[in-house]
């Protein structure tokens, strides 16, 4: 049976095609013998009929609790904290990540571990966020008059209308939910999606409501490569002190080629004793030497670096972003290092191996 058949046999699409919006049944086995459950048609109709699951939520939100909701959140001179139970906690945990990385004080807090101490953490600053698909979880519900007794305002966010937790709390949320896409309508695989949906989309509305920069969110995630790019600067990932490449202008070759191979930079930056820069030796240079000595029958080693070094090379300071050194490498004639200066000083050096070995 192809996958319009399925449809049409499940209840999806009328004859001419077009959806109807009658009720679903799922996909069983003993419906469709020979069909593998794997099989692209079946699982063509699965998908759709999660997605019809889905839009049923989306159709029937209630957008004025969810209003309120944020509004606490925002008023919390505290810390949002979540719970909940099995997949409920888990989606709680990652809505409560989400809420930390984009600017909001947010925590998990597990109902058996809070009844055995951790509820310590909690005070009267606090809102508690209870996720719980029926509303009448035994953990939580347990929870609350302890959570009560500590002064936090509570709020249950479950997909049953009327239940005993939003009987207890001070506001609620309902997720609608017309079933679950499990074929025993069991496994929380669409209540838990829908959650998902709403946690994370609250983050980005309270994210948005305190007008978080891209400059603040990068400061949350300093090991991602956003992050690194908007906080690290030319000093942070730059080779200076001892490990610096340098010698003075009138060095001859056989200690500039011992400095160039010591140091491992690629190159050999040519200062002063005031560390004045006065050019810089490359790999690049060393071959291009090499070559115009051999072509004229000049001896190499007698060479002072002063006599083949490139004068006026690029340079940045030490306070720049590291980003912004490394398109400088990048544009016009393309340079893979360049010497940092601060007030005619040198200070360091900066190589796209080290840009790149810092995640740029």
């Amino acid at each position: 049976m192809n996958g319009a058949a399925l449809l049409q046999h499940d209840g999806l699409v009328n004859h001419d095609g077009k959806d109807k919006a009658a009720p679903i049944a799922s996909l069983s086995a003993d419906e469709f013998p020979g069909a593998s459950p794997v099989a692209a048609d079946s699982l063509a109709l699965l998908f759709r009929q999660q997605q019809r699951f889905i839009n049923y939520f989306f159709n029937n939100l209630d957008f004025e609790p969810i209003e309120k909701f944020c509004q606490a959140c925002l008023d919390c001179t505290g810390v949002v904290i979540f719970t909940g139970v099995g997949k409920s906690g888990l989606i709680a945990q990652k809505i409560c990540q989400t809420l930390v990385s984009t600017g909001t004080k947010a925590m998990f807090l597990s109902p058996q571990d809070a009844l055995h101490g951790d509820i310590g953490i909690l005070s009267s600053s606090d809102l508690l966020v209870c996720f719980s698909k029926s509303g009448a979880t035994e953990e939580i519900i347990r929870l609350v008059p302890y959570a009560r007794a500590k002064g936090a305002r509570l709020v249950a966010v479950a997909s049953v209308k009327g239940s005993e937790l939003e009987a207890v709390c001070d506001m609620a949320v309902h997720l609608p939910l017309e079933r679950e896409l499990c074929p025993f309508d069991l496994a929380p695989v669409t209540s838990t999606a829908i959650q998902m949906v709403f946690g994370d989309t609250v983050a980005i509305a309270l994210m948005q409501a305190k007008h978080l920069t891209r400059d603040q969110y990068a400061m949350n995630h300093p090991a991602g490569r956003i992050g690194k790019r908007l906080i690290l600067r030319v000093t942070d990932v730059m080779v200076g002190s001892s490990k610096m490449p340098v010698v003075p202008p009138a060095t001859l070759m056989p200690q500039v080629l011992v400095e160039l191979t010591s140091k491992g930079c690629g190159c050999v930056l040519v200062a002063d004793a005031e560390l004045r820069l006065f050019g810089i030796f490359t790999d690049g240079d060393l071959r291009r030497t090499l070559q115009q000595c051999g072509e004229q029958g000049r001896d190499v080693m007698a060479l002072r670096v002063d006599e083949v070094m490139s004068k006026d090379p690029k340079t940045c300071r030490s306070c720049e972003m590291a980003v912004d050194a490394m398109q400088m490498m990048e544009m016009g004639p393309k340079v893979h290092m360049l010497p940092v200066v601060d007030d005619g000083k040198l200070q360091g050096l900066i190589t796209l191996h080290s840009l790149v070995s810092a995640g740029l």
